[in-house]
């Protein structure tokens, strides 16, 4: 389910609200968020072992790109899932998830090496020498290392994700053990591959931009697919429009959505549902440099914009099923028009999307 922007309440407060629906009613067990795997192991141990403080661990965590999380909406709903499994103790635990590859956390290099030394200590020194420097402290701030990362020269990055993916082939070579122990393999492989990927992504030259996007894109939908993949129930995934949809709205700078991905890994398991609205306000950063956001009014869509059709229907909040539509209506939703699209950063400009190509 992805937002018109990424940062406004009516967005944030209906994924809360229909999380919770879909957990009591129709089985949904994960709720997966656009932040960083390792931000997603501390409020995962929240929610299924009640260890740690929710609203420390989000002031900690949603920083820098991520900082639009950081809202009451899912704070609200984390600590809505941790009373849900402690009240449930007889159904499937609820699960948090982070499936992109902004901020290798501390968090995800333990998972590994606790279980090399446990399992394969052969190889526990070679992947401590591997991982040596690249861990952030324990006490790290996840804004700053973002930043120090991008600032660093790009022969630098290329050698640390040089040796983040060796200690993944390392582990790899050590084989799967037999019984309980090859769950335990599983998980530190895909935790080694969460810090693989990060560093990876920091390692594309500047000059590589699209590149880079397009990598972060599937590894977002590769790190969904393999959740998916190793748990049972299903999955709510909250993104951008720009992530979650079948095709670019700008092609030029992110090539390929986890959209798109995930319909090829899940043919029709996979739903995606576009959000948007007409005015109002939302937050955003003013530029590149900025660090907090500021508040924006957005007018209505003029004639000619998605949404200023959309609006001419008589209900103030609708659903819309993209994919019963009669031809006469799919005609026009397979017309590229200016549609409302807002991320990280304000821009008055409205790029072009057809929501019958985009969206279900």
């Amino acid at each position: 389910m992805g937002e018109a922007s990424h940062s406004g309440h009516e967005f944030f407060a209906l994924k809360a609200r229909l999380f919770k629906r879909l957990a009591t009613t129709r089985g949904f067990t994960t709720f997966v968020l656009e932040a960083s795997w390792s931000t997603g192991l501390r409020l995962d141990t929240y929610v299924t072992r009640g260890l740690g403080d929710p609203e420390q661990i989000m002031r900690e965590e949603f920083q820098g790109q991520y900082v639009f999380w950081n809202t009451d909406e899912y704070l609200d709903l984390i600590r809505w899932m941790r009373h849900y499994n402690v009240s449930h103790p007889g159904r499937p635990s609820l699960r948090f998830v982070g499936n992109d590859l902004g901020y290798p956390g501390p968090e995800a290099f333990d998972q590994v090496t606790s279980y090399v030394t446990a399992h394969r200590p052969g190889v526990a020194g070679r992947i401590a020498a591997l991982y040596a420097g690249l861990r952030p402290a324990r006490n790290a701030s996840a804004g700053a290392w973002m930043g120090q990362q991008l600032g660093k020269d790009p022969a630098s990055r290329r050698a640390e994700a040089d040796r983040a993916e060796q200690a993944l082939t390392v582990l790899h070579a050590s084989g799967r053990p037999r019984g309980s122990a090859g769950r335990a393999y599983d998980w530190a492989v895909q935790n080694a591959t969460a810090i693989a990927q990060s560093f990876s992504g920091y390692a594309f030259p500047d000059e590589e931009f699209p590149e880079r996007m397009r990598y972060r894109d599937q590894v977002m939908a590769d790190n969904t697919a393999w959740w998916l993949a190793h748990t049972n129930g299903r999955i709510l995934l909250a993104s951008n429009n720009g992530h979650v949809a079948y095709t670019s709205d700008n092609p030029q700078e992110f090539p390929e959505p986890v959209g798109a991905f995930l319909r090829r890994k899940l043919g029709g398991k996979y739903v995606s549902v576009g959000l948007t609205f007409n005015e109002g306000s939302l937050n955003a950063l003013p530029d590149f440099t900025a660090q907090q956001p500021q508040k924006y009014a957005v007018d209505p869509a003029p004639a000619g914009h998605n949404e200023h059709t959309l609006d001419q229907v008589r209900h103030r909040d609708f659903a819309l099923d993209l994919r019963t539509a009669p031809p006469a209506a799919r005609a026009w939703l397979d017309t590229a028009r200016p549609t409302r699209s807002y991320g990280l950063y304000w821009s008055d400009q409205d790029p072009e999307t057809a929501l019958g190509r985009s969206y279900d």
